[in-house]
């Protein structure tokens, strides 16, 4: 054989490894990370590793960098992707562009309007003010269900919009946005109740409930008398940070457990002291399982024996700016997993006697748990954790090691670790050992879409399957297979 082809087959193998590795990297930290303070981490750290990958993905992989849009990440990054790539400008290839922007346009119909806005906002702070940008703000603006509704519950976010993007408009939304002071009616019924909550009690309470806040606040309103008189203007998801924010409040806001996300639910649920956990056991049991349900309707999850090592050691109570949310989301995969499995069965460490009733202490210690799962003989062992284990540190790591070398060579129990924690010294979620796959999460509702990505994670999948797994869920997310 030619030397010189050998040794360039090796070069275009381990550039190709390079290119999966990084890809994965990317992915991995754009399921976890949220540029919010950690358990073991601030917020700075994670700004500073998260904008270094994205700045490196696009330089080098922009086809990919956009098409991650549709590999199930978390909103935040979604946002950045989209700000990133319309501020690099229009790719050079016909075929390559249109792609990209139909992505953008998908990315930002799915996004909540209050990111898509702030990405707006942050193109007009960064002077980005291409052809291509203007004409993305203005296709978002024409195509929203509500503009009225959206006109008034983000008014300055839409003028700022509008004027960046130069738009003309022709009915009373453009005098609304940037007239709306002063005498001078609106035929919209929307924007003439705003024009008339200024001056009048009664008329707050016909406005959405973010805006109707701030002018209760203009008029004095007692709290508790506006929260009573707002309720039934109020949204699911208001009606839950609310009633999480209120508790000591004698106003009831009738929230439906069940119709809440599965993290959101198991958020709320940790917050309530155990008493009240007991007293409402059933209720939260059962909400807790409805949820899961809506999740594996909208990502459908048919497992076998599936067994499941839950970290509840004290640094899953989270961080000021994320409490509780990584024992929540080891409380929600318990629940998803159990819908979605033929048999099921939970590990948590410490162990707990009812999993309604866990809180968040003692030390990281899933060794243990991990043996007594693999000793159940599971398909799959899915373990929930930040990856900061210490009793003993590297336990569950040699327990899989030892098991996959010595027991189970053939690798007929898969064993996948989940990570809500971005880790950001390694720019990616921290890992338990090379023994098993590592992928970030951000809602426990995201486990289907983890677990079929974790195969990428092993180091074991070519750059092409990674590739072919991306165009396939582009064309899914396309298709509007994941609204």
């Amino acid at each position: 054989m030619d030397v010189g082809i050998s040794n360039r087959a090796r070069i275009e193998t381990r550039l190709e490894q390079v290119e999966r590795e990084d890809l994965v990297m990317f992915i991995n930290a754009s399921f976890a990370c949220t540029r919010q303070h950690e358990f073991y981490g601030d917020s700075a750290g994670q700004h500073i590793s998260i904008e270094f990958l994205h700045a490196y993905t696009l330089g080098n992989y922009r086809r990919l960098y956009s098409r991650t849009l549709a590999a199930g990440i978390n909103h935040f990054n979604q946002a950045r992707i989209v700000c990133n790539l319309l501020a690099a400008g229009s790719p050079r290839f016909k075929g390559m562009r249109a792609e990209e922007g139909e992505l953008i346009a998908a990315a930002l119909k799915r996004l909540p309007p209050n990111r898509v806005f702030q990405v707006f906002r942050e193109l007009r702070q960064r002077r980005v003010n291409n052809r291509r940008t203007r004409a993305v703000i203005r296709r978002y603006l024409e195509n929203q269900k509500d503009p009225s509704f959206h006109a008034v519950k983000y008014r300055s976010k839409v003028r700022d919009a509008v004027a960046h993007a130069h738009l003309k408009l022709e009915n009373e939304i453009g005098r609304f946005l940037f007239c709306a002071r002063g005498n001078q009616r609106f035929e919209n019924e929307l924007f003439e109740k705003f024009r008339q909550a200024h001056y009048s009690q009664a008329a707050v309470y016909d406005l959405p409930y973010t805006v109707a806040e701030g002018l209760a606040a203009k008029h004095r309103i007692p709290r508790d008398e506006f929260l009573a008189g707002i309720r039934g203007r109020m949204t699911a998801g208001e009606k839950f940070r609310m009633q999480s924010a209120s508790q000591s409040s004698e106003v009831d806001m009738d929230i439906e457990l069940g119709r809440l996300g599965l993290t959101r639910l198991a958020i709320y649920l940790l917050s309530l002291p155990v008493e009240v956990r007991k007293e409402r056991q059933d209720e939260l049991h059962d909400g807790l399982n409805r949820s899961a349900a809506r999740a594996l309707q909208r990502s459908p999850a048919k497992l076998g024996k599936v067994a499941a090592v839950l970290d509840a050691s004290f640094s899953s109570s989270g961080s000021t700016e994320k409490r509780r949310r990584p024992l929540a989301i080891a409380l929600g995969s318990s629940y998803l997993l159990r819908n979605a499995a033929r048999e099921y069965r939970a590990f948590w460490s410490p162990a707990v006697e009812q999993e309604i009733l866990v809180q968040a202490g003692s030390q990281t210690a899933l060794g243990e748990p991990l043996l007594n799962a693999l000793d159940w003989n599971p398909d799959l062992v899915v373990i929930v954790s930040d990856g900061f284990e210490n009793d003993p540190p590297q336990g569950a790591g040699e327990v899989a090691r030892i098991f996959r070398k010595k027991i189970d060579p053939e690798s007929t129990t898969q064993i996948v670790h989940i990570n809500p924690v971005f880790d950001a010294d390694n720019f990616e979620p921290r890992n338990l050992g090379a023994a098993m796959p590592t992928v970030g999460v951000r809602d426990a509702e995201d486990l289907p879409t983890m677990l079929g990505f974790a195969r990428f994670a092993t180091g074991g999948a070519p750059l092409e399957e990674l590739e072919d797994y991306l165009y396939e869920r582009v064309r899914d997310f396309l298709a509007g297979a994941y609204e």
